[in-house]
């Protein structure tokens, strides 16, 4: 007997790139249609690598049928409906604009480029792209932690009231060994900037996301504590060792400790290792960042709490299933902080996954990002956050260098996205 079931219409990814953050990608579009009822399938269909061989092996992981070892080849080929980008910043731009035009949809890893000038560029070609069917979305995936999203929906009903304090701190510690090696996240050229633009980022979005404030002005200072570092792969005999977040791909020589680097060969750091940001945001509220790399003992703590005139919540990444709220309308002697775990069916996200109490992990938040993804290109709506919404962040990175270049000076910003 013949099924008259229709096969579901598939999404066929090219992923550029690989290592940490794309083995964090391929294991997302792998598992979404597993969890996710989506109207159309994501589907891997190509991996692309300067290693071939490093890219094979990649592709042998995670069931990827073809290797290829120049970006061009996949986006020009017209088997592919979508490209995710997670490769260094320094070649977001080149390959986002090259795919839009060739009418691809796109997923590019935060920040959205290394400059004001590329980002705005991104966003031109996004938006002319999407006249044309073509839809661009950044990854942002921290916003799609389901603690977080539930905060974005306490703070929409107005259980905060007011919002007049934001404050969020990004804190890690991968780099506090002076011999640890100059990879490419300590290159300018590359990186774009250091902690200010790999996580403040994060942090600036998710404050902005969660209150619906916009950031109208800021002042920041920002600090290279360690100034030159040995070059990897230098004749100190660097050896390839497991390291942090800090390998995104064949661009990178990321994820090396220092052995024997007293004869090393050493080069400059051309990236801030920490930023501290002061803003007012247009609707009155007062905000504070920490981005640093060099709070020992802190491996991955996003912390971020807002106050407002009925009430406070706060979310720390360290326990990412729980967020803590305060109603400031109760009685004063039964008034406080309580937890709540964000595990409920009817949280954000947590419905697609396990019972009550069973809570989720760092992966999670990038499968709710490719799921997001996928609806939004079968419904042919703008997937969130778009590249209009990545330049408005890359505008407040930027004005956050030109502040801490000029010794704090305070710059306004353009609010709108």
């Amino acid at each position: 007997m013949t099924s008259t079931t229709a096969e579901p219409r598939k999404l066929r990814i090219a992923l550029i790139g690989y290592s940490f953050m794309g083995s964090i990608h391929a294991q997302a579009w792998t598992a979404a249609p597993r969890f996710f009822d989506l109207d159309v399938v994501p589907v891997l269909a190509a991996v692309c690598g300067r290693d071939k061989e490093a890219a094979q092996s990649f592709a042998d992981k995670f069931g990827i049928g073809r290797v290829e070892t120049d970006w061009r080849t996949l986006v020009e080929d017209p088997e592919i409906d979508a490209v995710d980008i997670c490769v260094p910043g320094n070649l977001h731009a080149e390959i986002a604009i090259a795919a839009l035009q060739a009418g691809k949809h796109v997923l590019c890893e935060k920040p959205l480029a290394n400059t004001l000038a590329e980002a705005e560029k991104m966003a031109l070609a996004a938006e002319e792209a999407k006249t044309r069917g073509a839809l661009a979305m950044v990854g942002f995936s921290y916003r799609r932690t389901s603690a977080l999203a539930y905060a974005r929906e306490l703070v929409r009903d107005g259980r905060l009231g007011t919002i007049r304090h934001i404050r969020a701190s990004y804190l890690q510690d991968w780099i506090v060994d002076e011999d640890f090696p100059l990879v490419w996240r300590l290159e300018k050229e590359k990186a774009g900037s250091g902690a200010l633009g790999d996580i403040g980022a994060h942090i600036i979005d998710l404050a902005q996301h969660v209150t619906g404030h916009r950031l109208a002005g800021i002042s920041a200072l920002t600090e290279t504590f360690v100034k030159t570092r040995p070059l990897a792969g230098s004749s100190s005999g660097l050896q390839a060792l497991p390291g942090p977040e800090t390998s995104a791909g064949p661009e990178t020589s990321s994820g090396l400790r220092a052995q024997g680097h007293d004869k090393a060969e050493r080069g400059t750091v051309t990236v801030d290792d920490a930023a501290v940001v002061i803003g007012r945001t247009a609707e009155g509220a007062l905000a504070t960042f920490e981005a640093t790399r060099f709070a020992t003992g802190r491996k991955n703590a996003i912390r971020l709490e807002v106050n407002g005139s009925l009430g406070s919540l706060a979310f720390d990444f360290e326990d990412l299933n729980e967020l803590w709220f305060h109603d400031h309308t109760e009685p004063a002697e039964s008034a406080g902080f309580r937890r709540i775990l964000v595990t409920e069916p009817n949280h954000p996200y947590a419905g697609a996954w396990w019972p009550p109490g069973h809570g989720l992990g760092y992966d999670h938040a990038f499968v709710h990002q490719a799921a997001d993804f996928a609806r939004c290109i079968a419904r042919g709506e703008q997937p969130e956050p778009s590249f209009a919404e990545g330049l408005q962040i890359q505008r407040l990175l930027d004005a956050a260098e030109t502040s801490a270049a000029n010794n704090a000076q305070w710059q306004d910003v353009t609010a709108g996205a």
